[in-house]
């Protein structure tokens, strides 16, 4: 991957991690009387989730390794997919959103299995 790649991969990183912040204070406040505390256990997954995954993103996006900047995609791509999909769950209670949320978990599974993979290139 490039050095262009890796900047964009850790811009989306960033963002990911203020739309989690942005969404976490949303849950909290604006959802709070508007939903189920079951729908606010979802939120508050999504949000935590995205979040932690951002982190890791950027930290592996600024890596010179092959493997952390796949792992950073791939945490990337999971973090709009399993976030994204509990947060549209929520806010239009559309069980097939439900549905899609494993798949992002699967980018996250494999993400992290990227970042072990990582340590060999010494990076």
């Amino acid at each position: 991957m490039t050095d262009q790649t890796a900047r964009r991969l850790f811009a989306a990183s960033a963002i990911i991690g203020a739309i989690s912040v942005a969404a976490g204070a949303f849950g909290a406040h604006a959802l709070r009387d508007l939903v189920t505390p079951d729908r606010i256990d979802v939120w508050k997954t999504g949000a935590q989730y995205g979040l932690a995954h951002a982190v890791v993103g950027a930290f592996a996006a600024s890596r010179p390794s092959v493997w952390a900047r796949r792992a950073s995609a791939l945490f990337v791509a999971g973090a709009v997919v399993f976030s994204g999909s509990l947060y549209a769950l929520v806010l239009l209670d559309v069980p097939v959103f439900g549905a899609i949320t494993p798949i992002g978990g699967v980018a996250f599974i494999a993400g992290w299995i990227a970042l072990a993979l990582s340590a060999r290139d010494g990076a």
